[in-house]
């Protein structure tokens, strides 16, 4: 028997017993498509650690309305922003307590220091907390917070002043980011005195609608209501993540009503769940990017000759239709159609192996080359399967004379690899966190995150003078020219090959009431969600 396979069983005897001790609470069970890396969101990148952590244990200063792009108050009550675009006053809630949990009982309610805390873990490089489980902030540092911050102060305990070194147009919608969840001082205060820092980011403790009970590895998170959310009681009592990487399983699990919502289904059994009686699907387009990445930092992906000789090679319409099933649009920038500044004007590249193949000669290269392609090993919103998907580009890589292995790995070594720049090629793409387009042209294709270990670790010195100066511009008519030009450039050096932008399903039993689609992908917050 498989380890996964036993995991599953041990998984299932566990789900079974509790709800059979919970048989008159309200228990939700969602089928998640993968492990979290871990319990602290600022540490990681991935939706499916966002959705176990930040979604349902911590809190923002800022939140947004639920179905939309709309920052409003969270943990901040309100907040006020000079003229100039610098100092930012936020006006804390009063009475929000933190969890309590069987390794920690706060003493006091959120304020301030926790504020403090949170932010200056992943600013201060001498901050005692700043290395501790690794010491690595991949968003705060992407998005080049070390520079644009200049102090973050507290003018009292529910009070707390950032200012700027620049202007920064989507601040306020960045502070509802997962990274910049809201943890406990006091609790950092007390494992750090016991000698168990580590103990802090794998025992969470937030503000947010649910506490956390306990994980098994690959199986199993539990959660319990927060009685004392400070936005109501969750409508729920109990929350389940039955941790299922195979969608095929996931389908049958809701089938059998094991599972009341689950991820990321198979485009292919859409169908059949729309047919059947005791199911409904909700179905969105959303703010999300497929793409297939190169690491210009090693040959031949150097040499922009050979990185548009990949983006003829492939025949991207062949890849759509066998991966997404029309559940999508092919994607020619790196935003989606339905985000304001899209470039209309940019045409992709046709599919034109003869013409690849000039190029690749061109480039020194008349016989082709080998390399790999990353596949993924987990379904995202913006990709139902990697590993066809990776077929069907080494298929089109061969008629060129490019032999290319497909390489994976565990999910969360996948994301550290490519972060450490091990690949040549790569398999990923993002959901957005905010409706602004800076969330995809600085994060994903600055210096910055060059820096910091994007994909492509790509730096070009024009198209990043664009996407800085936009993103310190107050309105969108200043801001749209900047990007319309900076996706010319994206397409004249191809960094990366975008693929496809999907449409996100969730499907779930009848009896599910509350749950909310977002546009910016498929977050999963189950705070409204109830059982009828």
């Amino acid at each position: 028997m498989t380890s996964n396979r036993l995991a599953a069983m041990i998984a299932g005897v566990a789900l079974s017993a509790m709800l059979a001790v919970s048989a008159t609470a309200k228990t939700l069970v969602y089928c998640s498509e993968g492990s979290p890396e871990g319990f602290t969101p600022a540490f990681y990148t991935s939706g499916t650690t966002f959705d176990a952590t930040s979604r349902q244990i911590y809190n923002r200063l800022v939140e947004f309305k639920r179905g939309t792009v709309d920052p409003v108050p969270g943990l901040a009550e309100s907040w006020d922003v000079t003229e100039d675009g610098l100092v930012y006053t936020f006006h804390l809630r009063h009475n929000v307590k933190f969890h309590t949990t069987p390794w920690f009982t706060p003493t006091r309610d959120f304020n301030a220091d926790d504020v403090l805390f949170s932010f200056n873990r992943q600013w201060k490089l001498d901050d005692p907390w700043h290395k501790v489980s690794g010491g690595n902030f991949p968003y705060f540092n992407d998005m080049d917070f070390p520079q644009i911050l200049k102090s973050i102060t507290k003018t009292d305990d529910y009070t707390v002043v950032f200012t700027l070194n620049r202007p920064e147009a989507p601040f306020i919608s960045e502070l509802g980011m997962d990274f910049a969840s809201i943890q406990s001082a006091e609790y950092a205060d007390k494992m750090m005195k016991a000698g168990t820092p580590e103990k802090f980011d794998r025992l969470p403790v937030g503000t947010g609608p649910f506490v956390f009970v306990n994980y098994q590895p690959d199986a199993i998170i539990r959660y319990t209501a927060n009685p004392s959310y400070w936005n109501g009681r969750p409508k729920i009592d109990n929350l389940v993540f039955s941790i299922t990487p195979d969608p095929s399983v996931r389908f049958a699990k809701l089938k059998a009503n094991e599972c009341q919502i689950i991820a990321l289904p198979n485009p292919a059994d859409l169908p059949a769940m729309r047919a059947d009686p005791n199911l409904k699907v909700l179905s969105g387009a959303a703010l999300n990017i497929g793409y297939w990445a190169f690491n210009t930092e090693k040959k031949p992906f150097d040499d922009v000759r050979v990185r548009r000789a990949m983006a003829m090679a492939i025949d991207k319409k062949a890849i759509f239709d066998s991966v997404f099933l029309g559940t999508g649009v092919n994607a020619v920038n790196l935003i989606p159609p339905n985000l304001w500044s899209y470039n209309k004007d940019v045409k992709d590249y046709p599919y034109d192996p003869d013409a690849a193949k000039k190029l690749l000669a061109d480039a020194g290269y008349p016989n082709g080359f080998s390399t790999n392609i990353w596949a993924m090993p987990v379904q995202r919103p913006y990709n139902p399967n990697a590993r066809r998907m990776a077929e069907s580009i080494q298929a089109d890589l061969a008629k060129i004379g490019v032999n290319a292995r497909i390489v994976t790995y565990e999910w969360g070594e996948y994301l550290k690899r490519v972060r450490q720049g091990d690949h040549q090629t790569v398999l990923l793409g993002w959901s957005a966190d905010i409706g602004d387009p800076d969330n995809f042209f600085y994060v994903l294709l600055s210096c910055a995150a060059a820096r910091n270990g994007s994909a492509s670790r790509w730096c070009n010195k024009d198209y990043d003078d664009l996407v800085t100066r936009a993103k310190q511009l107050t309105t969108r008519s200043q801001r749209i020219p900047l990007y319309e030009k900076a996706q010319v450039i994206m397409h004249q050096e191809v960094p990366l090959v975008p693929i496809a932008h999907s449409v996100v399903s969730v499907p779930m039993r009848k009896n599910v009431v509350g749950f909310q689609l977002s546009p910016l992908g498929s977050p999963h917050y189950f705070d409204q969600v109830d059982l009828q």
